[in-house]
């Protein structure tokens, strides 16, 4: 599917009575989605581990 495509069907999703804003949250919400597998897919993700232990910094600090 396209970008465009994804996004009439993101849009036609939304409930007839949708505000401009819903419009562009659910929008923002697909962008960021795509942007983050696309990144896993390039190796750029951290280990579930390695997240592990930085929460675990952040909650004993």
């Amino acid at each position: 599917m396209t970008v465009k495509e994804i996004a009439i069907h993101t849009i036609e999703d939304l409930p007839d009575e949708a505000s401009w804003a819903d419009i562009q949250e659910r929008i923002n919400f697909v962008a960021g989605i795509r942007k983050g597998l696309r990144e896993l897919d390039e190796g750029k993700g951290i280990p579930h581990y390695r997240v592990r232990e930085e929460f675990a910094e952040w909650l004993t600090n």
